[in-house]
């Protein structure tokens, strides 16, 4: 056997000893050049946007992507511009974190001239190109969601509308435009896009399903739940009901692909909900839930429905029963599970273990006192919304005036019935533990900022992920 550490060392050139050990080279030099290419290609860290806080867009550092979100809501027209960087993660555009702009009235408001309509979204389409490189304009996604003012037009009316805001679009945006991305948003759609917000903004997107969180946002007409779901189960889903929306969305996000349980559930929201319990417990005259010394009516849609008090006053347990009736808690399930009136509950499962809950069920929690009206985001348990509901019930109108200073006065009659309804819901409706743990949401936090969670993000992150 030669023993090579006894030959002098100069009698080997760099290249004898190079061809001597490239076999050891070899297995060295490989692992540091694919590490090397990693970190090459590596995206750049989310933290990385503070840098850009004060970047203008007129001089976007790196590759920027721009997205239009348009909500076209009853009361009025909102711009929103969200700025991305090549890794999809939010970029200031000037100092703010999206350009907001918006006007009154709505569209719905022109529903005898359709093109004054959509003449009406010209001075926010001129906002938004002011803040959008003239170069980049062509390839930035334009989409308008409109919402429940638009629907209640019926469908004639609505398309007319839609139909002039694509032809506007399409002769004055510069945008990149699609006929199908300017629509009247159904609730699963919204419920979709809340989840998709809620969760990007959390950082969670790209990580697996089991990783982001579910979603209830109680809107005034309609509720939605929303959460993400294994594969194995979104295969399982059952066939919806005649009109109804398919149970599963399959969205491709940040490079992953999610199977999203979303439904919207209709006459659910909080004010619609009001009509459905004075009709299932009104059969003296009167309500369990509306609060001593009121005497009126609840109109809702184009019903009116008797809401006075019973002549002992409010009564927390009296008024559950009637909410459980409204909510159809034992109406046949012919799925593996149901949440309320026989709709498929989505299974379950790592993705809906940790909610976060929006909209009416933040203002009432506020409202009622049990968290900081001033906060973006609050802990609380449905056993909270429990305790609220019983300390409501017994009052009369006058010390609930007093006792919930932060209460419109329409709203007075009805507190005891909307905390016993929120809490119902969470609990016997979608099966939430009363004790569970749930995160109230207004804002999120991200970066230096705090985001809206609403629908607006979730459609921009969609769009820029597929473009």
């Amino acid at each position: 056997m030669r023993r090579y550490s006894q030959l002098p060392a100069r009698q080997d050139t760099l290249a004898d000893r190079a061809h001597r050990y490239r076999g050891v080279l070899l297995v060295v030099l490989a692992p540091l050049a694919l590490v090397s290419l990693v970190l090459l290609l590596m995206p750049r860290s989310p933290a990385n946007t503070h840098a850009h806080a004060h970047a203008h867009a007129h001089a976007p550092a790196g590759p920027s992507k721009y997205a239009v979100i348009f909500d076209a809501g009853s009361s009025g027209s909102r711009v929103h511009v969200f700025r991305f960087d090549a890794n999809l993660d939010l970029l200031h555009i000037g100092s703010e974190i999206e350009l907001f702009v918006q006007k009154k009235p709505g569209l719905s408001a022109y529903a005898a001239d359709p093109r004054e309509a959509a003449e009406s979204l010209v001075s926010l389409i001129d906002k938004a190109k002011e803040v959008i490189p003239a170069e980049l304009r062509d390839q930035t996604p334009v989409r308008v969601g409109a919402t429940a003012g638009l629907r209640a037009l019926g469908t004639e009316k609505s398309e007319q509308i839609l139909q002039a805001v694509r032809d506007l679009l399409r002769e004055k945006s510069s945008f990149k435009n699609q006929p199908d991305w300017v629509t009247v948003l159904d609730g699963s759609q919204e419920g979709a896009y809340e989840w998709v917000t809620i969760n990007y903004l959390l950082g969670n997107l790209g990580k697996t399903y089991a990783d982001t969180v579910g979603v209830v946002d109680l809107g005034g007409g309609s509720v939605q739940m929303a959460y993400a779901i294994a594969e194995k189960d979104a295969e399982k889903a059952p066939k919806p009901a005649e009109g109804e929306d398919a149970y599963v969305k399959k969205l491709f996000l940040k490079g992953t692909t999610y199977y999203l349980y979303v439904h919207s559930y209709l006459r659910y929201g909080l004010l619609a909900a009001r009509a459905e319990i004075l009709k299932a417990g009104n059969a003296n005259g009167y309500s369990n839930c509306i609060l001593a010394g009121h005497q009126g009516q609840y109109k809702y849609g184009d019903k009116t429905f008797e809401a006075s008090a019973a002549p002992s006053g409010g009564s927390y347990s009296d008024c559950r029963d009637d909410v459980v009736k409204a909510l159809k808690v034992d109406e046949a399930c012919t799925h593996m599970k149901c949440s309320f009136g026989g709709i498929w509950n989505g299974g379950g499962g790592d993705g809906q273990k940790n909610l976060f809950v929006a909209s009416f069920f933040f203002d009432r929690a506020a409202e009622a006192g049990f968290i900081n009206p001033e906060a973006a985001v609050a802990k609380v348990k449905p056993s909270d919304f429990e305790e609220a509901a019983k300390r409501a019930c017994k009052l009369n109108v006058n010390d609930a005036q007093s006792s919930y200073p932060g209460v419109q006065k329409d709203n007075i009659p009805y507190i005891c019935m909307d905390l016993v309804y929120q809490y119902t819901l969470l609990v016997d409706g979608f099966g939430v533990d009363p004790q569970q743990e749930m995160t109230l949401v207004k804002k999120v936090p991200y970066s230096d900022a705090f985001v809206e969670a609403a629908w607006p993000l979730g459609s921009a992150i969609e769009v820029a992920s597929s473009s």
